[in-house]
């Protein structure tokens, strides 16, 4: 997948595949060591432009209750009030603004990303895998991602002193071209 052409054949409508996908996170836990987490449910899709990534656009929802970081004292206190606040803001959400090419395989993609009713701007650096069909024959596309946030701006500022306010997203994506 390094050629203009090649990307060209990758043009349609995707849906994601939660049971090849990851959303996980990172976080700085009592100034030493960091604390990884997952979120088990999301859905999502979007359009991919190979001619023209401009024209290309994501959408990502993800529940705040499926959060999980292996300890379910730290889990409920992550769905809690402190953080995410599951009960009263269900799902973050991501909408693309902007796709660019950043090289050969790789995407910047700016969007509105949404946590605890608060929106602000975000790019994610996202990196083409691969792509071709499934065994039964469907279409798939895999991108890896990242971006770097401060939870501060987004109101979950629980935690102080013993988690880290820079919080890294990371995108595992597999994603099915729709007929």
């Amino acid at each position: 997948m390094t050629t203009t052409s090649t990307l060209r054949e990758l043009t349609g409508d995707y849906v994601l595949d939660p049971a090849g996908s990851r959303i996980g996170f990172v976080a700085r836990a009592l100034l030493v060591s960091r604390v990884r987490g997952t979120f088990g449910a999301f859905e999502g899709g979007g359009r991919l432009d190979g001619a023209d990534p401009s024209r290309s656009a994501v959408r990502l929802a993800i529940r705040a209750g499926s959060v999980g970081t292996g300890n379910d004292k730290r889990d409920d206190h992550l769905r809690g009030g402190d953080f995410l606040d599951a009960d009263v803001h269900p799902s973050l959400t991501f909408t693309s603004t902007r796709v660019e090419r950043a090289g050969a395989t790789g995407f910047r993609v700016t969007g509105d990303l949404t946590v605890r009713g608060v929106t602000r701007p975000v790019t994610v650096d996202v990196e083409l895998t691969g792509a071709g069909n499934d065994p039964r024959g469907a279409f798939r596309v895999g991108f890896t991602g990242r971006a770097v946030i401060d939870r501060d701006d987004w109101g979950v500022s629980g935690g102080r002193g013993m988690v880290g306010r820079k919080v890294a997203l990371e995108l595992d994506i597999a994603a099915i071209r729709q007929p």
